[in-house]
């Protein structure tokens, strides 16, 4: 499949996307953990894509306010347009999803850097690989475009106030109900992520090494107390 990139679509998409560029996401939430009341805690800036353009490489950024959990002390953020374990803004993921629908990774990255989204082909990779559900899209140009994408559009393309788009505006377009921090097509969790084996190698080495130690512990005692050393094979269950 050929796809040919109409230049006023990359502009448009990247237009959407640069629009979001310092938003702030602040809406208190409940504590996800108990349930409890939260007070705010602090800003956080969150990546939320790359651009390229002929100026050279620009990275869009928003604010996220963290709360803290008076009961329980969790800390918790304000309802954001990510999904979990991602790296960019989900608008972003969705239009890999939907590009992978009908393309291969390689392919589907050289689009998003036609668009002027700098994403490198394993990241497309991974999420086409943790979908959950089809992304709503829609036809355009002889593309395929997911609903959020195409929600920011007009937006700010309408904009008459300078600054980014309001957090709000930017979490209906993409799909966030404020009243429900569930995504409406979530992702699932990738087996053999890279970022749980990598827990789960610490966590074995952990468990290692707290093993050695038991057994020199053990080894000590029993040398002290006169009793024969006891090795690993030499053990019953």
């Amino acid at each position: 499949m050929h796809v040919r990139l109409p230049p006023m679509l990359a502009d448009l998409v990247v237009t959407a996307i640069s629009a979001v560029d310092g938003a702030e996401f602040v809406k208190p939430v409940r504590c996800p953990v108990c349930g409890g009341e939260v007070r705010a805690h602090d800003m956080k800036k969150r990546h939320f894509a790359r651009l390229r353009s002929r100026k050279g490489e620009k990275e869009v950024k928003i604010w996220v306010k963290r709360f803290r959990c008076g009961a329980c002390g969790a800390l918790c953020t304000a309802d954001a347009p990510f999904y979990p374990e991602t790296r960019v803004g989900s608008p972003v993921v969705d239009l890999c999803l939907v590009l992978t629908d009908d393309l291969p990774a390689n392919r589907a990255a050289r689009v998003l850097n036609e668009m002027g989204i700098v994403l490198d082909r394993g990241s497309v990779r991974n999420y086409a690989a943790r979908r959950a559900r089809p992304v709503p899209s829609t036809p355009l140009y002889g593309l395929r475009l997911p609903n959020s994408l195409l929600s920011l559009i007009p937006i700010a393309v309408g904009r008459d106030e300078a600054g980014p788009i309001p957090g709000a505006e930017v979490l209906a377009a993409c799909g966030f109900p404020s009243a429900d921090r569930t995504p409406l097509h979530p992702l699932r969790r990738q087996e053999g992520d890279e970022r749980h084996e990598e827990k789960e190698k610490e966590k074995r080495e952990t468990e290692e090494e707290a093993d050695h130690g038991h057994e020199d512990g053990t080894r000590k005692e029993e040398e002290a107390q006169g009793e024969p050393v006891r090795d690993a094979t030499s053990r019953t269950a």
